[in-house]
C-alpha cells in the first residue's frame, strides 16, 4: 500500500511538471509595444510589472475608434496574455451564462419572459429547492430576470447556481463551443458538488402571479462532463482543508475555464452586438441588451433594487478597476464602468468597459493577477487588499487618463450607455 500511494505521487507530480511546463511554453500573444509603455509610465505598477510571472499577470486593453457614422471600430492591445495560463475564472462566469439565459427564454412558450416567477426542484443529491412563491415585492421574485441582476449587481452565488441549473451543463457548454469558444468550460455550481452532482441539474417549473403552471422543464444530465480544455491543472504550493494543510498542489482540472480572450469577447458581445458576427453572438434582443446594460454599470446603491438597500453595498461596490473595494470611493462624475469581476483561491480579475461622458472618451480593459504569496490555497490568506487592487485601481486610472488625452477623429455618442437610471 505504501509502495502504491509513493508511485502515485510521483505521478501526480510529473503530471504536474509536463503541464506546467506546457503552459508556459504555449504560444502567447505579442505584447503590445504601446501597451508596454504606458504600463511602465505608472511606478504604481513596478512591484507586479517587475514580478509579472510570480502574479500571472494579463492584460487586455482595447481601444475603440468611431467613424463617421458612429460604428465603433475595435483595436486590441495586449500583455502577457496567454489563454494557455489557467486561471480561476470565478465569478466571471455569470456573464455567459446570464446571456445564455436570455437567450434561452425566448426559446420557451409565450408568455414566458424573464419576470415570470419559476420554482426549482429537486432530483438528484446535492440539489436544493426553491418553491413557488409570489411575494409582495416583485424584486424578491424568483425569475430570471432578478436572477440575472443579484448576479450583475452584486455577484451572487446563489443566483448563478439557479440560471446553471435552468441552463442545464450540457446546453450551456455545447452553445459556448457553437459561439466559438472552445477553450471556455462551464461545469460547477458555487456550491459543495463533486463533478457528477454537476453533471445533474434540477427540474425547472414557470409559474403565473396565482401559481398555475406555465411551462415544466424536467431534471437533466450530462452523460459526460466536458473535457478539460488545458488538460491537468494544478496550482499552488499546497491547499488547506479545515485546519489541515495538504502539501502538494491543488487541482483546478475539473473546474471552470474562461480565459481572458473569451469573457472580453462576451463582454463586447452583451455591449456591441452588432460588432460581432451573428453566428457568434446570442440570439438576444435589444430589449435584453438594454437589460445588461443597465446592471452591468448600476452599483447596488444606485440600481433602487431593493434587496440591496443595506448600507454595506456601497457606491463603487464591484468595481475594482478604478475604484477597487474602497468604502470611501466617491464615483468619478461622468464615468460609467460595464463590468465583471471574479475574486477566488488568490485570483482577482475585472472584466471592464469605460464610457466617459466629461472626455468623451471609451474603452474595454480586462485584467487578472494571481495574489497568493504563500502558495496555500484556501488558506483565506490571499492579498486582494494590499497587492490585487490597489494594482486595478492603478490601472483603471491610467487608462482612464490616457484615453481623455487620446486624439480621435470622431468622438463616440455615447447616448446609449448613459441612459436615465431607474427609479424607487
Amino acid at each position: 500500500m505504501k509502495t502504491s500511494a509513493f508511485l502515485k505521487s510521483i505521478l501526480v507530480l510529473l503530471t504536474i511538471l509536463v503541464t506546467t511546463r506546457a503552459q508556459a511554453q504555449a504560444p502567447q500573444y505579442p505584447d503590445s509595444p504601446l501597451l508596454d509603455s504606458l504600463l511602465r509610465t505608472n511606478p504604481a505598477l513596478a512591484k507586479v510589472l517587475s514580478h509579472s510571472a510570480t502574479y500571472q499577470l494579463q492584460i487586455i486593453y482595447t481601444q475603440i475608434n468611431r467613424d463617421a457614422q458612429n460604428v465603433p471600430h475595435f483595436i486590441q492591445h495586449t500583455y502577457h496574455l496567454n489563454p494557455s495560463q489557467y486561471f480561476n475564472p470565478a465569478s466571471l462566469v455569470k456573464l455567459p451564462v446570464a446571456l445564455l439565459a436570455l437567450e434561452k427564454l425566448h426559446t420557451l412558450p409565450t408568455p414566458i419572459n424573464r419576470s415570470t416567477i419559476l420554482s426549482t426542484g429537486t432530483a438528484w443529491r446535492c440539489q436544493t429547492p426553491v418553491p413557488f412563491a409570489a411575494p409582495a415585492d416583485s424584486d424578491r421574485q424568483a425569475t430570471v430576470g432578478n436572477y440575472i441582476k443579484r448576479m450583475l449587481l452584486v455577484s451572487d452565488n446563489l443566483a448563478y447556481n439557479r440560471l446553471y441549473e435552468f441552463l442545464g451543463q450540457k446546453p450551456l457548454n455545447d452553445r459556448l463551443q457553437q459561439l466559438g469558444y472552445p477553450g471556455s468550460r462551464i461545469v460547477r455550481r458555487f456550491a459543495p458538488c463533486d463533478t457528477a452532482a454537476n453533471r445533474h441539474t434540477n427540474p425547472i417549473a414557470f409559474h403565473t402571479p396565482t401559481g398555475d403552471t406555465l411551462y415544466k422543464q424536467p431534471a437533466q444530465t450530462n452523460p459526460r462532463t466536458p473535457a478539460p480544455p488545458l488538460g491537468p491543472v494544478f496550482a499552488g504550493r499546497a491547499y488547506q482543508v479545515g485546519s489541515r494543510v495538504i502539501h502538494r498542489p491543488y487541482e483546478f482540472t475539473t473546474a471552470n475555464n474562461l480565459p481572458l480572450p473569451d469573457i472580453t469577447a462576451l463582454l463586447q458581445t452583451a455591449l456591441f452586438p452588432e460588432s460581432v458576427p451573428a453566428a457568434q453572438r446570442p440570439h438576444l434582443t435589444p430589449a435584453d441588451h438594454a437589460f445588461l446594460r443597465q446592471y452591468l454599470h448600476l452599483t447596488p446603491h444606485a440600481s433602487h433594487f431593493t434587496p440591496y438597500a443595506a448600507p454595506k453595498y456601497f457606491d463603487a461596490y464591484k468595481k475594482y478597476l478604478y475604484y477597487g473595494r474602497r468604502i470611501e470611493a466617491q464615483l468619478q462624475p461622468g464615468l460609467r464602468i460595464f463590468n465583471i469581476v471574479g475574486m477566488s483561491h488568490g485570483y482577482l480579475a475585472d472584466v471592464a468597459y469605460f464610457a466617459d461622458s466629461l472626455h468623451q472618451s471609451e474603452f474595454l480593459l480586462s485584467a487578472v493577477l494571481y495574489v497568493n504569496q504563500d502558495g496555500i490555497i484556501n488558506d483565506a490568506n490571499y492579498e486582494y487588499d494590499t497587492i490585487g487592487e490597489p494594482f486595478l485601481v492603478q490601472l483603471g486610472q491610467l487608462f482612464y487618463q490616457y484615453e481623455a488625452r487620446r486624439p480621435r477623429p470622431y468622438h463616440p455618442n455615447l447616448t446609449i450607455f448613459f441612459e436615465k437610471d431607474p427609479q424607487p
